[in-house]
């Protein structure tokens, strides 16, 4: 599948913002802006295994497409949700846990480069990953 192979963080856009509506503190904002977030993402079949590696944890993600899973963010934001394969793009829908608003989630391979868009409450941000 194209998303397998290791990617790290390039640029974003918008993800101040972004992050400013989810209720991320302005320290916790600069400091997830230079996280170094390295993603390594493998696929077989249904199942898909994610390596998070930044400068603040490292973390296995492992989710089947259309199963509810909970996941928890840097910033200690609780989720629940699911992925789908709609295409060529994995498209996340998660509740925060605590309020029940929805974070939806678009991965896609673009010129090359991953990215993945984000939008919470109206507020849409990437972040743009290139092949190591």
């Amino acid at each position: 599948m194209a998303f397998d192979g290791t990617w790290k963080i390039d640029r974003n856009e918008n993800y101040d913002k972004f992050m400013e509506k989810m209720g991320v503190n302005m320290v916790k904002r600069k400091l997830a802006a230079h996280d170094n977030l390295k993603l390594t993402i493998t696929q077989e079949g249904n199942k898909f295994t994610v390596k998070e590696s930044s400068n603040f944890r490292n973390i296995d993600i492992v989710f089947e497409l259309g199963v509810t899973f909970n996941y928890s963010l840097a910033d200690g934001t609780e989720l629940s949700g699911a992925w789908s394969l709609e295409g060529n793009k994995l498209v996340g829908k998660f509740k925060r846990v605590d309020n029940g608003c929805e974070l939806n989630a678009i991965r896609e391979i673009v010129g090359g480069e991953l990215v993945q868009t984000y939008t919470y409450e109206g507020v849409e941000a990437k972040r743009i990953f290139k092949k190591e």
